[in-house]
């Protein structure tokens, strides 16, 4: 599939809701269990480093976003990836550039460090970060529970070969 990756825009959120709410209805995607508001959900990311996948009719077929994982000084540099895919777009390397436009993007605002929650069972996604330069740091048992049921979930994270290293 031919895609372009674009600045993620407020216009884009109904699009980009559809497609949080097909990643949460496979029951891998998320412990979320309802797509919030624009309002909310756009408070909760960083404001650089959002973008949408666009096929070539101009439809929204994914999107990634950063979070920030803390809000002390110390970890200015380290952001938690959502990485997200229309399920007509599976298989396709959408994934693989939208994670790939985070980690550039997120050399270029400094971050150095940037980490993902991954259900073990969501076996394309963790694929998907390891072929990114993502790798396994830990398995958190039974970290929450989905629909009544414990769930595991690995925490993977990358270094950058650009960033922070002094």
């Amino acid at each position: 599939m031919s895609i372009t990756i674009h600045p993620m825009q407020a216009a884009d959120w109904t699009a980009v809701s559809q497609i949080y709410a097909d990643g949460m209805a496979t029951g891998e995607a998320t412990f979320e269990t309802e797509v919030p508001t624009w309002d909310k959900w756009d408070a909760g990311r960083m404001p650089s480093c959002r973008f949408v996948a666009r096929s070539e009719a101009g439809e929204v077929v994914g999107w990634a976003t950063l979070s920030a994982v803390s809000s002390r000084c110390v970890y200015a540099g380290v952001a938690e990836v959502s990485v997200y895919v229309a399920p007509t777009a599976w298989r396709q390397g959408v994934g693989k550039q939208l994670l790939q436009a985070l980690v550039d993007g997120s050399e270029a605002q400094g971050i150095w460090m940037l980490q993902a929650s991954i259900f073990p069972e969501n076996v394309a996604s963790v694929t998907l970060h390891e072929k990114c330069g993502f790798r396994i740091v830990g398995r958190r048992e039974k970290l929450g529970q989905q629909y009544g049921r414990w769930r595991d979930v690995y925490f993977m994270e990358r270094r950058s070969q650009k960033v922070g290293l002094a």
